[in-house]
């Protein structure tokens, strides 16, 4: 569904967010990015969800080595024709969140997962499933390491906004992980955790 969406879409941008007049987009990865520890810099990154590499873009000079991952091919085609040139230590790959190979365990200092768990299918978005997930992108961090997870939540009751919220509860109850900072900013919501703490 997302190649598709992808694919069909104007520029390949099926949320118009590259375009520079789309401003809350803009303003949203900025304010995840205000999350992150003033002046700390990355070993080794992971965008989970990376699109067209917009957040990724933005990260990547903090970093020494980037990975963005996606599940739509046409998507990372795309951010590899803009950002390959200019930031040749970010890398994209194919590949899907629920399912990160175990080579991938305690390889990264950062990861972000901004706007990608709520599109899960959802058998994988049940309590247990958000448990299991969250566990595992604990695995993904080296000690000390940061996730910084952010969803839509708007001020209501409604689906989308309960969905967050739950995943955000399944983030403060995993025990490898310590709550650094959980904030809500207008239409979405972005806790940031320490690995290596099980």
């Amino acid at each position: 569904a997302f190649e598709r969406l992808y694919a069909e879409a104007p520029g390949n941008d099926p949320w118009a967010s590259a375009d520079s007049r789309y401003l809350y987009q803009r303003r949203k990865y900025e304010r995840i990015l205000s999350l992150l520890p003033p002046g700390r810099s990355f070993a080794r990154a992971l965008d989970l969800g990376c699109g067209l590499g917009l957040l990724a873009e933005r990260v990547a000079p903090r970093c020494r080595d980037m990975l963005g991952m996606d599940v739509s091919a046409t998507a990372l085609g795309r951010a590899r024709e803009r950002l390959g040139a200019s930031l040749p230590h970010l890398r994209f790959e194919e590949g899907d969140a629920a399912r990160l190979p175990a080579a991938f365990d305690g390889g990264f200092d950062l990861v972000l997962a901004a706007d990608v768990i709520y599109y899960l299918p959802p058998a994988e978005l049940t309590d247990a499933g958000l448990k299991a997930l969250v566990a595992r992108l604990a695995r993904l961090l080296m000690p000390g390491g940061l996730l910084l997870v952010a969803n839509h939540d708007f001020s209501g009751w409604d689906a989308d906004t309960r969905l967050s919220r739950r995943i955000h509860a399944a983030l403060r109850w995993c025990p490898a992980l310590r709550l650094a900072e959980e904030r809500r900013f207008a239409f979405f919501r972005a806790s940031v955790l320490q690995g290596g703490q099980g």
